[in-house]
């Protein structure tokens, strides 16, 4: 990538995060624990993903909630008002587990490519076999 291409992101070079890894994130941190939508955009910012905001968060949820992969309920057993608290569903779930199959896939193909960019250490080159 050229330096004019990087100044033209609006994320100054950095990849943009796929939309399927947002909800892949959310399925899964909601896998063992119930949670508030700012418990889980504090969670997405704490394992290195704060570019993903709270409205972008709620709408994510709300697909989510439409598509069957999450439930939500209002707690008002806390002082203050009430929150809406969401819950991974047995089809989220098994959504979650495939598309977790697929980043494994991806990332041993990623990883077999990489070695193929990097000549092993005891492998000489071309230009050495001549000596």
């Amino acid at each position: 990538m050229t330096d004019d291409a990087t100044s033209e992101s609006p994320r100054s070079g950095r990849p943009r995060l796929h939309g399927e890894l947002l909800q892949t994130s959310l399925l899964a941190f909601l896998k063992n624990w119930n949670a508030y939508g700012y418990e889980l955009t504090q969670r997405l910012a704490e394992a290195g993903m704060p570019e993903f905001d709270s409205g972008t968060v709620y709408r994510t949820l709300r697909q989510l909630e439409k598509s069957g992969f999450v439930s939500s309920f209002w707690d008002t057993s806390e002082s203050g008002p009430a929150r809406r608290r969401y819950s991974l569903t047995g089809p989220g779930e098994l959504w979650l587990n495939g598309w977790l199959a697929t980043i494994e896939n991806y990332q041993a193909v990623l990883q077999n490519a990489m070695k193929g960019f990097t000549p092993p250490a005891n492998k000489k080159t071309t230009e050495n076999e001549g000596e």
